[in-house]
């Protein structure tokens, strides 16, 4: 696939074209929902569903949707369904928008 603004990228997202791929490492039965910090190469998230059922990937993909400002039907896990590190697709006719504002909620809490 062909990478859009490579250069100004996170290192736990990338943009394609008509896609932007995530990295990220999920807390599930947190406290509190939200963007934990960045952990190495993975933006962390933390979410107070369970992991059972899939509780937890659904509200990741919810929580991602609302940074993302894009229609929950727009992102999907792609890698790691039953793990805490996941990649995550949002599908996107302007990924640079997308990553801008991922980039701005991740920039708000690093570890």
């Amino acid at each position: 696939m062909t990478r859009v603004a490579a250069g100004s990228s996170p290192p736990w997202a990338s943009a394609r074209v008509n896609e932007v791929i995530l990295q990220v490492r999920v807390q599930p039965r947190a406290r509190r929902q939200g963007i934990v910090g960045i952990i190495g190469d993975r933006l962390k998230l933390a979410v107070t569903a369970a992991p059972a059922a899939g509780r937890a990937n659904a509200a990741v993909l919810a929580m991602i949707a609302c940074l993302a400002e894009v229609p929950p039907s727009a992102v999907t896990v792609v890698r790691g369904a039953s793990s805490r590190d996941k990649t995550v697709r949002i599908a996107a006719a302007d990924p640079a928008r997308i990553l801008g504002r991922l980039r701005d909620a991740g920039a708000c809490a690093r570890t």
